[in-house]
C-alpha cells in the first residue's frame, strides 16, 4: 500500500490498486490538477517494487540480463527491459548504480518474481538480490517548473542534470536521493527518494514548502503521459516486442548477450516492425481494448484513452498494423464505429519530451 494513506487522507483522496499496490487515484478535480501540473509543478507518490542487488559481481550479473547497458558509476543510471526467450518485455525496470549497490525500480508486481528469477539464474557469481520496496518512498516531481521547485527545497546538493543521473541531498532534515527522470509526462521531472520514515515529512516539503506543488494521483499521471505520447508498462509494454513500441531508449544492441536479445535484433534488421504505438484523435472516449478498423478491416485496438484536459477531447493510444491501408480509421464504442484520426505524438507539447516517445526508423 502506500506509504502515507491517512496523509493522503486528509487530502481528501481516493484510492485504487496497481500491481497489487494500494495508490492514490485522485484529490478531488483531476482536469484542474492536470493543468496545475502543465503549469507549474506537481507531487505524486509512485509505487515502484524496489529490489536491492548487491555483491561483487552486481553489475555484470544485471548488465547481462538485460536489454540496456548496467552503468559502472556511482550516480548513474539507466532504462531497460527483461526478455523472455521470444524477445518479449517480462518486464521494464530502472536500475541505479549507488555505489556498493544497485537499486532496481520495477512496477510494483514484479520485484518478487524478479529476485526469485534472478536469484535461481545464480551460480559461481557473488551476487545478492533482496526486495526492499518497503524500505522505500519515492515521490515524483513534475512540471515546466520542477527543477524550481527542486532547487527551492533541496540542501546539500544541486538538481542533477543528465537524464537518469542522481545526488543526494536533504530535505528539510531527511537524507533523499534526487533522480532527474526521463520526462514521461512530457515535463521536466525528478524522482525524490527517502527512507519509508521520513516520507511524510519528504511529502509535506515538496507539497508546502519553497515553491508550491500541487498533489496529485495516477489518474493524471495516466493523462498527463498519454498527452506526452508515453507507453507504460501495464497498458502498453509488457508483452510486446521492444521494436513495435519503438522504445530504443531501452535498447543497446551493441552490448553482450542478454536473454532475447538474438530475436530482437533479427527483428531489427527486418527493416520495420510488425505493428506500431500509435496516437489516435477519437470522436468518442473508448475503452481499453476497443477495436480500430480502417474500412472494414481490422488493423489494432486501444491500449488506453482518456478526455484530454489540454485538448478538450478525447485522445487515445493504439497497437496498429504497420502498412495501414489509406482507408479513413473508426473506433468501435458500443458495438458501433466512431471516427478516429492518426495524430503525430506527443499530442501536448510540454516543457519536455517523453524519453519513450515511439520512435521508428
Amino acid at each position: 500500500m502506500t506509504v502515507l494513506e491517512a496523509v493522503h487522507e486528509a487530502h481528501d483522496a481516493t484510492f485504487r490498486e496497481v500491481g497489487g499496490r494500494r495508490v492514490v487515484d485522485n484529490y478531488g478535480r483531476p482536469e484542474r490538477t492536470h493543468r496545475a501540473v502543465r503549469n507549474v509543478a506537481g507531487v505524486c507518490e509512485f509505487g515502484y517494487g524496489v529490489l536491492v542487488v548487491t555483491g561483487e559481481d552486481r553489475v555484470e550479473y544485471v548488465d547481462n540480463a538485460v536489454s540496456n547497458r548496467v552503468p559502472e558509476a556511482d550516480g548513474q543510471g539507466t532504462y531497460a527491459l527483461l526478455l523472455d526467450p521470444q524477445g518479449r518485455v517480462e518486464t521494464d525496470m530502472y536500475v541505479y548504480n549507488a555505489g556498493e549497490r544497485l537499486l532496481v525500480f520495477t512496477p510494483p508486481q514484479k520485484a518478487e518474481p524478479l529476485a526469485e528469477e534472478w536469484a535461481e539464474k545464480t551460480f559461481i557469481q557473488d551476487v545478492e538480490f533482496r526486495v526492499a520496496t518497503d524500505d522505500f518512498a519515492t515521490f515524483g516531481v513534475h512540471g515546466p517548473k520542477s527543477t524550481e521547485k527542486i532547487a527551492s527545497v533541496l540542501h546539500q546538493a544541486s538538481s542533477p542534470e543528465a537524464l537518469l543521473s542522481f545526488d543526494r541531498g536533504e530535505l528539510g532534515d531527511a537524507g533523499v536521493t534526487v533522480i532527474r527522470t526521463d520526462n514521461l509526462a512530457g515535463e521536466e521531472s525528478y524522482d525524490v527518494v527517502c527512507g519509508a520514515d521520513d516520507a511524510e515529512r519528504v511529502f509535506d516539503t515538496l507539497v508546502n514548502r519553497g515553491l508550491n506543488a500541487v498533489p496529485f494521483g495516477y489518474r493524471t499521471w495516466e493523462t498527463l503521459t498519454l498527452e506526452a505520447g508515453t507507453p507504460l508498462f501495464d497498458t502498453e509494454i509488457e508483452g510486446q516486442l521492444p521494436n513495435d513500441l519503438g522504445l530504443r531508449n531501452a535498447l543497446d544492441f551493441e552490448k553482450g548477450c542478454y536473454v532475447g536479445q538474438e530475436v530482437v535484433s533479427r527483428v531489427e534488421n527486418r527493416g520495420h516492425p510488425s505493428t506500431m504505438v500509435a496516437g489516435l484523435a477519437v470522436d468518442g472516449l473508448p475503452e481499453s481494448g476497443a477495436a480500430v478498423f480502417a474500412g472494414d478491416e481490422h488493423v489494432g485496438e486501444v491500449t488506453r484513452a482518456v478526455d484530454s484536459p489540454m485538448r478538450s477531447a478525447p485522445i487515445a493510444l493504439a497497437t496498429l498494423d504497420w502498412d495501414l491501408p489509406e482507408d479513413s480509421l473508426t473506433v468501435r464504442i458500443d458495438d458501433s464505429p466512431v471516427g478516429a484520426q492518426r495524430v503525430s505524438l506527443p499530442f501536448v507539447e510540454g516543457s519536455a519530451t517523453s524519453a519513450r516517445l515511439p520512435t521508428y526508423e
